[in-house]
């Protein structure tokens, strides 16, 4: 494949994104007169809710984050390591939640914690268990995918004859190996829950996703920024997840090369 035509390749799928975007960004800027200005992006930040669900999706994002990965980095890795040949029946099973309809996953949940502490039943903390559930397809695959990358057995095993225990191989051996999919699972669950709104909607939980629905039908303008201010924080999660990780490894090859 010639230079000339990846770069074909590469303008168009930049097209194909770039330019409804910059379509989004003109129409929210157009005011009725056919002027520009930011009346609408002015209307949007005074609108009420905004911070406050925002701030609410922000935190049952990071809780599911949190939870999801202190369940699925062990399990996976111990699949990995004592059970390979269930890898496809757990692969199986955490593709359960793109096929059972969300009204049953929410009862489902609903279900299970219907004697809980009131904190946790009508409140966004029972979201958080939701989104757990529903995120486990792309975490499993995110992280089967690091662990497949990198000599695992061999690594536990030396971590073990060294006496390690394994809480230690845990935290200084695997996940340090497999943070890149560590924090493309973590970005997957942020994406998803503050782009999520038949959960919440169900629920009759006031997310962020939830307000921009509500607050989208009164004003075509403000519906279109709501949509980009979306957009713009999850690029800008991407961005903060993105510098980490790159940190974290220039300063792992650092280390390697002085040692």
């Amino acid at each position: 494949m010639s230079k000339a035509f990846r770069w074909l390749i590469l303008s168009l799928f930049g097209l194909y994104f770039l330019v409804p975007l910059a379509a989004s960004v003109e129409f929210s800027l157009r005011d009725v007169n056919e002027t520009h200005s930011f009346n609408t992006w002015g209307k949007l930040l005074n609108e009420p809710g905004l911070f406050e669900t925002l701030g609410t999706s922000l935190w049952v994002a990071f809780g599911t984050v949190a939870l999801t990965l202190i369940l699925m980095v062990p399990t996976v890795s111990w699949v990995h390591l004592k059970h390979p040949k269930l890898r496809r029946l757990v692969e199986g099973v955490s593709l359960l939640p793109l096929v059972i309809p969300p009204i049953v996953l929410v009862n489902g949940v609903l279900v299970v914690f219907r004697d809980a502490p009131e904190v946790i039943n009508g409140t966004p903390v029972i979201l958080v268990f939701e989104y757990v559930v529903l995120a486990l397809p792309f975490t499993y695959r995110t992280l089967d995918a690091g662990l497949q990358a990198i000599a695992l057995p061999t690594l536990v095993e030396a971590a073990r004859s060294l006496g390690a225990s394994w809480t230690t191989v845990l935290v200084r051996v695997i996940i340090p190996n497999i943070r890149s999919a560590v924090f493309g699972a973590a970005f997957l669950n942020l994406a998803l829950v503050l782009g999520e709104y038949t959960l919440a909607s169900i629920l009759l939980m006031n997310t962020f996703p939830v307000w921009t629905v509500s607050t989208g039908q009164s004003e075509a303008g403000v519906s279109v920024a709501v949509s980009l201010l979306a957009l713009f924080v999850a690029f800008l999660l991407l961005f903060v997840l993105s510098v980490v990780t790159g940190r974290r490894k220039a300063t792992l090859g650092a280390t390697q090369g002085k040692s």
